[in-house]
């Protein structure tokens, strides 16, 4: 590997960590806040609702049948191809006093005004109960993998390592779901898809500044625990920018032309890149200074041979 990136001295990093600290905090709390009062965007797969399969005569674009359907004052809906680009899947929420069946033919009536052979295919309702053990499964998923990630990290590096390590993971998840909560943004398994995502993107680019710390404390004996951090990070920093630019530049195609089926993937990825990479240093590696760590923190036990004081004994 090649460093794109060189500096001469450090960059002061940690001279701003309380500063990021008190920044974080403050997004953390907004968030719990707002997620505890406005709640979330629960989309179809939590909630339950309708599924509606047409089927076209000639491939038709997604935009022009969403179109149809808003203007013919159906709202709302998530469309997708299915099997071809003829058959197109559509999702609707439950409306209070319209039932399955005449929801299914609000939707053929509006299709039969862009293409006159449109046949409706199926109608089915998906209820809420299966939308409460998705969320359960998910919210159990990402305990799962926090705690996984915990003992990992505690057993590769150091307890103080680790616990800012999870504060990072938990930064990086609370900021994004305050965000979806604030803008109330859609909440389907792909948003969840991309909480998981980001929890692995977030803890590889905490990984890296980790391995390096521990072993410039090894190298580095005579400078202390900021200026150690402050070279770690520089070292990385031409890692970090390569590999969050490109993931970033991706993040932000899918986002703009991803289409409707993925935003909320792609707007959950959007954060999570951006809060991910800063919370390497301003959380993960902040609380780690905080909580004490030091060099004497990262070096082997040292465990004495079997018999060495009685070799001393010897003549």
């Amino acid at each position: 590997m090649f460093q794109i990136l060189h500096y001469d001295k450090p960059i002061p990093f940690m001279k701003f960590a309380k500063a990021g600290m008190i920044f974080s905090a403050a997004l953390v709390l907004i968030s719990l806040v707002c997620i505890f009062q406005r709640g979330f965007n629960w989309g179809l797969d939590f909630t339950g609702g309708t599924i509606i399969e047409v089927g076209f005569t000639q491939s038709v674009e997604l935009d022009k049948v969403r179109d149809t359907l808003e203007g013919n004052q159906i709202e709302g809906a998530t469309l997708q191809h299915f099997g071809s680009s003829q058959d197109v899947l559509i999702r609707l929420t439950p409306k209070e006093g319209v039932k399955v069946e005449d929801q299914g033919r609000m939707v053929l009536a509006a299709a039969q005004k862009l293409d006159a052979g449109t046949v409706l295919k199926r109608v089915e309702f998906v209820g809420p109960s299966v939308g409460q053990e998705l969320a359960t499964d998910g919210a159990l998923a990402m305990l799962a993998s926090i705690i996984c990630i915990l003992v990992y990290v505690a057993f590769r590096f150091e307890w103080r390592l680790a616990l800012g390590g999870i504060a990072s993971l938990v930064h990086d998840i609370v900021i994004t779901l305050g965000v979806f909560s604030w803008f109330q943004i859609e909440f389907d398994l792909t948003v969840v898809a991309a909480l998981m995502t980001v929890i692995g993107y977030s803890l590889n680019d905490t990984i890296v500044v980790f391995d390096r710390l521990r072993e410039n404390f090894r190298k580095l004996r005579r400078e202390d625990t900021p200026s150690v951090l402050d070279i770690s990070m520089t070292e990385t920093l031409s890692r970090t920018i390569i590999t969050s630019g490109l993931t970033f530049v991706v993040v932000v195609a899918l986002f703009f032309k991803g289409g409707p089926l993925i935003h909320g993937f792609s707007t959950a990825m959007l954060i999570g890149v951006g809060f991910g990479t800063y919370s390497s240093i301003y959380v993960a590696s902040a609380l780690a200074m905080y909580l004490g760590v030091k060099r004497e923190h990262m070096l082997p036990t040292q465990v004495e041979k079997e018999g060495a004081d009685q070799k001393d004994l010897l003549p």
